[in-house]
C-alpha cells in the first residue's frame, strides 16, 4: 500500500470514529494560498479537478456537512460526491465559459490549501490580479504543444510584480507530445530566459498531465527522466516564510474605533506586520502623536502579545486623536507620510484611464482622492519594452505618478503589501478600475510644505461683506452659458458684490493655451480652472465660470475642492438640436463635416448634471429672465 493511500485510510478512519479529533488535528495545519494561471485552455481547471480527485482532498466548507453525515451514517459520510466539490468546473464545461475567479478550499494530511483558479483570457487579467493579491505561490501552466505565450508572460510579470516568490512552471498536456523530454526542456529554457529578464530569481519546473494524472500526486512512469517531486508533494512541503511579516516593524491600520462605553476606547484592526505587547511605545500617523499600549483586547482574554495576521483591539495610555485610516506604528520606526508617489498600475476597466480625473484610492483602511498623471510608459509584456502612451487601456500595465488630496501613511509595496498596494475606484460608478503598487514617494512630496498665512479666507470675505461662492455654468456649446453668466455678473456688480468671471474661451487664450480637446485635456482644463476658482474664493470673491465641462466626474472634482455649500452648479439646459441651430461660432457645422474632432454633443459625450442647484430651461426663459432667476435664487 502506498504512503498516500495509507494516510488516506487513516484519515477516513479518524473522521468516522472521532470527528472532533479530526477537526482539532485539521485546525493546526499550515495554510498555503496559491493561484493557477496561464493562457486559455492550458488546463487550469482540469489540474485542480485532478488534484482533488486523485488525492481525495476535502473542501474546508464541507467539514460541517461531513461531521453531520459521519454521525448520521457512520463511515458512509466519507463518500462526498466529486461533482459537488467541483460544481464550478462543471458549470464551466456546460456553459463553455470561464467563471471569474473560482476559489477552492481543500486539505491533505500535511497542509490546508486555498486555490484561486483564474481565467486565462486577456480580458480577465483583472481577475488574475485579484486572485494573486493574497497568494503565496503561483502555478503557471503552459500547454506543452504551444510553449510560452503572451498570457504566460503577462501572468508571470504580474505574479512577480505582486511579490509572489514561489513559482511553479507546470508544463501541462505532456501526454499530447508523447512525453518528449527535449520539447519540455526547450520550453523551460525559453521561460527561464524571460523569467530572468523580469527579475524572477528562481522557479520550479515540472512536466505534468492534468488529464492523465502524470506527476500530480505520484511520480509518473511515463517520464522516468523527471527527477523532481510530484506537484502535490511540492505544495505540501514548500517552505512558507510565515515569520517574515512578524519580523518587520509593527504596523496596525486602524479599521474602526471601538468605544462601547465611556470607560473604554480601543483601536481595532488587522496587524499588517510586526508584533506588539502592552508597554510598547507607539506612534499614530499621519498625526505623529505618541502613546503607550496598555491592553491587547480580543473576544476572549487579553493577549500578552499579538503578531502579524491577528485581528486585535489596542487600548492606549493617552487620549490621542486616532481614527479609521490612521496607522499605529512602532514609535521608533514609523512609516512615511506623503501625498505624491510613483506607482505601477494595472488598468482593469473597459473605459481607459483618464489622466487628471479624480478616482478614489483605497489603501489599507484609507480612502482618499487620487489624481493620476499621464503614464511615464506602458510595459510590453512580450518584449518588456517601455512604450510611450497617453493613457492605459484595459489590462495595460503602466508606470505613472499620482497625487492624493491629502498625505497618507504608507510603505513601498516591496516592504509591506498592505500599506503599499492599492485599488482605484471610479467615483461615479463605484466600480474598481485599477490596482497598483507604490514604488516610492516623490521627492517634492517631502520638500514642499504648506505655509500658514495670518490673513484667513474668512477675513477676505468679511472685508467684502459677502459669502464666497462658485457659480458653475455648464451646458452644450451654444447653450447660452457665457451670455447668461455675463448678465449675472453685471447684476451682482450693481449690487456691490465682488466678482470675477472665468470664461472657457478666454481661459484657453492664456492659462490653458497648451491644452487641446481630447478627454484628458478637457479634464486638465477643468482641473486648472477649479484650482483658480478655489484661490479666488479664498480671496473672498464670487467666481462665475462658463465652461462646457462635459463630464460629471470633473464637475464633482471641482465641487470637492470647495468648502461645503460654496459650489453652485447651474445647468444651462438647451437641447442639442437648438444649440446646433444657433451655431453662432460655426463649430457644429465643422464638427458635422469632420473638420473638428472631439466636439461635445457630436463625437464627444456630454453628461448632464443629475441634480444641479439651478436648472435653466432656455426654451422657456430669455437670457435676461434666466439671469434674474439665478439672482433671485442666490440672494432671496
Amino acid at each position: 500500500m502506498s504512503e498516500t493511500k495509507e494516510s488516506s485510510y487513516v484519515t477516513e478512519a479518524l473522521i468516522a470514529e472521532d470527528i472532533d479529533a479530526y477537526l482539532e488535528k485539521h485546525q493546526h495545519k499550515s495554510l498555503l494560498r496559491f493561484i493557477t494561471c496561464g493562457s486559455v485552455d492550458d488546463g487550469k481547471s482540469t489540474l485542480i479537478g485532478r488534484l482533488l480527485y486523485d488525492s481525495k482532498m476535502i473542501f474546508e466548507d464541507q467539514l460541517a456537512a461531513l461531521e453531520a453525515d459521519s454521525k448520521r451514517v457512520g463511515t458512509q459520510g466519507q463518500n462526498i460526491d466529486f461533482a459537488l466539490l467541483v460544481d464550478g468546473l462543471a458549470a464551466e464545461r456546460e456553459q463553455g465559459i470561464t467563471i471569474d475567479v473560482a476559489y477552492r478550499f481543500f486539505a491533505t494530511e500535511k497542509r490546508k490549501f486555498i486555490v484561486a483558479d483564474t481565467p486565462g483570457h486577456e480580458q480577465y487579467t483583472r481577475n488574475m490580479v485579484t486572485g494573486a493579491s493574497t497568494a503565496d505561490l503561483a502555478v503557471i501552466l503552459i500547454d506543452a504543444r504551444k510553449g510560452v505565450l503572451t498570457q504566460t508572460r503577462r501572468h508571470s510579470y504580474l505574479a512577480n510584480l505582486i511579490g509572489i516568490k514561489n513559482i511553479v512552471l507546470a508544463v501541462n498536456k505532456m501526454d499530447l507530445i508523447g512525453y518528449d523530454q527535449a520539447k519540455y526542456e526547450a520550453i523551460v529554457a525559453d521561460y527561464a530566459k524571460f523569467a530572468a529578464e523580469i527579475g524572477i530569481a528562481s522557479f520550479t519546473p515540472m512536466p505534468i498531465s492534468g488529464f492523465m494524472g502524470d506527476n500530480i500526486t505520484t511520480q509518473s512512469p511515463n517520464m522516468p527522466w523527471y527527477k523532481g517531486v510530484p506537484l502535490i508533494e511540492f505544495l505540501e512541503t514548500v517552505e512558507l516564510n510565515v515569520t517574515a511579516d512578524q519580523d518587520k516593524p509593527f504596523r496596525l491600520p486602524v479599521q474602526w474605533v471601538n468605544r462601547p462605553n465611556l470607560d473604554f476606547r480601543g483601536f481595532s484592526g488587522l496587524i499588517a506586520s510586526g508584533t506588539v505587547k502592552p508597554g510598547d511605545a507607539i506612534r499614530v500617523l499621519p498625526s505623529g502623536k505618541t502613546s503607550t499600549v496598555t491592553r491587547i483586547v480580543t473576544l476572549g482574554d487579553d493577549l500578552p502579545q499579538a503578531v502579524a495576521g491577528q485581528s486585535i483591539t489596542l487600548t492606549l495610555a493617552d487620549e490621542i486623536d486616532c481614527s479609521r485610516g490612521d496607522v499605529i506604528t512602532a514609535a521608533e520606526s514609523p512609516v512615511q507620510v506623503a501625498d505624491q508617489f510613483e506607482t505601477t498600475i494595472v488598468w482593469m476597466a473597459d473605459e481607459p484611464l483618464v489622466p487628471g480625473r479624480p478616482y478614489w484610492l483605497k489603501l489599507g483602511t484609507q480612502t482618499v482622492t487620487a489624481t493620476i498623471h499621464t503614464p511615464k510608459y506602458q510595459v510590453n509584456v512580450n518584449t518588456l519594452e517601455h512604450v510611450a502612451v497617453k493613457t492605459l487601456e484595459l489590462n495595460a500595465i503602466g508606470v505613472t505618478n499620482l497625487n492624493l488630496d491629502r498625505p497618507i501613511p504608507f510603505e513601498s509595496y516591496a516592504q509591506n503589501r498592505t500599506l503599499g498596494g492599492f485599488i482605484l475606484i471610479d467615483k461615479l460608478t463605484n466600480a474598481t478600475v485599477g490596482a497598483g503598487i507604490i514604488h516610492f514617494s516623490l521627492r517634492r512630496a517631502q520638500n514642499v510644505h504648506w505655509q500658514a498665512l495670518d490673513i484667513s479666507r474668512d477675513t477676505h470675505a468679511s472685508l467684502k461683506n459677502q459669502k464666497p461662492a462658485v457659480l458653475w455654468f455648464t451646458g452644450l456649446s451654444g447653450a447660452g452659458k457665457s451670455t447668461i453668466a455675463n448678465l449675472v455678473e453685471k447684476k451682482l456688480v450693481r449690487m456691490n458684490r465682488h466678482t470675477f468671471l472665468l470664461d472657457g474661451d478666454n481661459v484657453r487664450h492664456g492659462l490653458n493655451k497648451d491644452l487641446g480637446f481630447t478627454q484628458a485635456d478637457r479634464v486638465e482644463n477643468i482641473r486648472r480652472v477649479g484650482e483658480v476658482a478655489k484661490l479666488m474664493t479664498d480671496a473672498g470673491l464670487i467666481v462665475i465660470t462658463a465652461f462646457i465641462s462635459p463630464f460629471q466626474a470633473e464637475r464633482q472634482m471641482v465641487r470637492d475642492m470647495m468648502a461645503p455649500g460654496e459650489f453652485i452648479e447651474i445647468h444651462i439646459d438647451t437641447p442639442l438640436a437648438e444649440a446646433e441651430a444657433r451655431d453662432v461660432k460655426g463649430l457644429y457645422k465643422k464638427a458635422r463635416a469632420g473638420e473638428l474632432k472631439n466636439f461635445t454633443g457630436i463625437d464627444s459625450p456630454y453628461e448632464p448634471p443629475d441634480s444641479p442647484e439651478i436648472r435653466i430651461d432656455t426654451a422657456k426663459l430669455t437670457p435676461e429672465q434666466a439671469a434674474d432667476f439665478i439672482i433671485e435664487r442666490l440672494i432671496p
